[in-house]
């Protein structure tokens, strides 16, 4: 599971403009985001990259902690 939906949402960044800065399609972007398909690391570094953020922010809610 990932966070890439929410961070875009967060950060008001379109699927088609992550899609154009990965050089990557559409509907790849669109998978990622909706957890049909996970991207590589190597993809999810530089997804991170770009929104400026730790790679771990989009595979972790560090605000939902468990146990909370």
């Amino acid at each position: 599971m990932n966070r890439i939906k929410e961070v875009l949402k967060d950060k008001g960044i379109s699927q088609t403009w992550l899609a154009e800065k990965m050089d990557k399609s559409y509907p790849t972007i669109n998978e990622y985001a909706r957890n049909k398909r996970q991207p590589s690391l190597e993809d999810l570094y530089k997804i991170a990259e770009i929104l400026q953020v730790n790679a771990k922010d989009l595979l972790v809610d560090s605000e939902n902690k468990i146990g909370k």
